[in-house]
Order: structure tokens, then C-alpha cells, then sequence
């Protein structure tokens, strides 16, 4: 089976004046269709910035990313950002809804911005809407919901366009356990049932046992991998 992200002796450099620090050091791993990854690790041990490389979100200084065959280091800004709108949904800790619009509005936009040509699937917002068990809170703005709902809102944004790829930044990290496991169980969804490739940040040993495989990461590497232990959702 083809892998749909390989990353290839990754290395990420930032520069402040005459200061480097070095965030990414030759970070290497392929993830296959339909996979569930969780990266774990200590703050500062790179988590962030691989997600930010491996979503064309920043370029990396060495190495390469391929995404469902496509190599993103050529590839114009115009063009990163097309492919992710047509490969990948973003999941981040901080939600990003936009406030004036309902939870419905923040679901729709992003159909309407992802460049897909089909309808928005309405048995497909209903099924996401309903497992995530915010059916009856799509009329409302996001001031107007738990942080909860609204992070489950944001799931449901990433999914509706049934993006190849989903990368969740601490999807729950400031959320209560009921909250969580909600938000857990609508991506291990979306992994078996949808066939979606999840990588999943998280500095939680819990929340990452759940997925297929877990990568540890310390100072800018993997330092080992191990498979999950697929903890059952109820």
C-alpha cells in the first residue's frame, strides 16, 4: 500500500537575528491511508513545528514532504494552498470558528472555500453532527457555546469536506474528560469508518493510545516509535 505523507530527513531552522534554533532534526516516517498517528512528546520537542511542515503551514529547511504524492517543497504558495484545501482538514486546540457566524455557518464555510464542486454532503453533516452530538446547537455563534461544542464544531468543519488527511493540534487539550472522549472517538471514526488519515498531537499518553501508531519525539527527532494499544471509545 502507498504511503500518503512521507516525510524524508526533515530539518527546521529558525532564525532570529543571529540566533538559531533548531526545532526539526531529520525527522523521517511515512503514515498509510487511513492510519491513525498520534505524536507525542515534551513541550518544545518539535510537535508543533512538524505539524506545521507536513500541513504546508511553514517550508522546511531540509528534507521533503510528500503529500498523496505530491512533493510540497516545489510548489508555489498558491499551489500549497490549494492542496491543502483539496487533501487536508486542520483540527487546532484554539478552534478558530469565526465568530459571527452560527456553528452551521462555520460548517458551511468551509465547504464553500475547500474549491469542491459537489453540494455540501447534507447526509454526511448529519451523521458528523449527530455523533459529535452538536445537532442541536448548529443555530448558535461560538460565544454562545461550551468550549467543548465549539471544538466539536470544528471537527465537523475539518470533516465535512472529507479531506484525505487530518491533522489535529491538541484537538483536546483544554477540554474536560467527557468533552474529550467525544472528540477521540469522532476521529478514530473517521479513521476506520471514513478511511481518513489522522496525525494526532498530544501530550496526553491516553488520548495517543488510541491511535495505530504512536511516535515519541524529543528535541527535534523521533526518538522510537510503538503501535497503539486501540483503546475501545464507548
Amino acid at each position: 500500500m502507498n504511503s500518503i505523507i512521507i516525510a524524508k530527513d526533515l530539518g527546521k531552522t529558525y532564525r532570529t537575528g543571529k540566533v538559531e534554533v533548531t526545532a526539526l532534526r531529520g525527522v523521517s516516517f511515512d503514515v498509510a491511508p487511513g492510519q491513525f498517528v498520534a505524536i507525542v512528546g515534551p513541550s518544545g520537542s518539535g510537535k508543533s513545528t512538524l505539524f506545521h511542515v507536513l500541513g504546508g503551514l511553514t517550508q522546511a529547511t531540509t528534507g521533503s514532504v510528500t503529500i498523496d504524492g505530491v512533493d510540497l517543497a516545489p510548489l508555489s504558495d498558491a499551489a500549497r494552498t490549494r492542496l491543502r484545501k483539496a487533501k487536508i482538514g486542520f483540527v487546532f486546540q484554539r478552534f478558530n470558528l469565526l465568530p459571527t457566524l452560527s456553528a452551521m455557518g462555520n460548517i458551511e464555510i468551509a465547504h464553500e472555500i475547500s474549491g469542491v464542486k459537489t453540494p455540501l454532503d447534507r447526509p454526511l453533516l448529519d451523521h458528523l453532527t449527530d455523533l459529535l452530538g452538536i445537532s442541536g446547537r448548529l443555530d448558535h455563534r461560538p460565544n454562545e457555546l461550551s468550549g467543548g461544542e465549539q471544538q466539536r464544531v470544528a471537527i465537523a468543519r475539518a470533516l465535512i469536506t472529507r479531506p484525505a488527511i487530518v491533522l489535529a493540534d491538541e484537538p483536546t487539550g483544554n477540554l474536560d474528560t467527557q468533552n474529550s472522549d467525544a472528540v477521540l472517538h469522532m476521529l478514530r471514526t473517521s479513521s476506520r469508518e471514513l478511511n481518513q488519515t489522522v496525525l494526532m498531537i498530544t501530550h496526553n499518553p491516553e488520548a495517543a493510545a488510541i491511535a495505530d501508531r504512536i511516535l515519541h519525539m524529543r528535541d527535534g527527532q523521533i526518538t522510537h516509535i510503538e503501535a497503539g494499544r486501540h483503546v475501545a471509545m464507548v
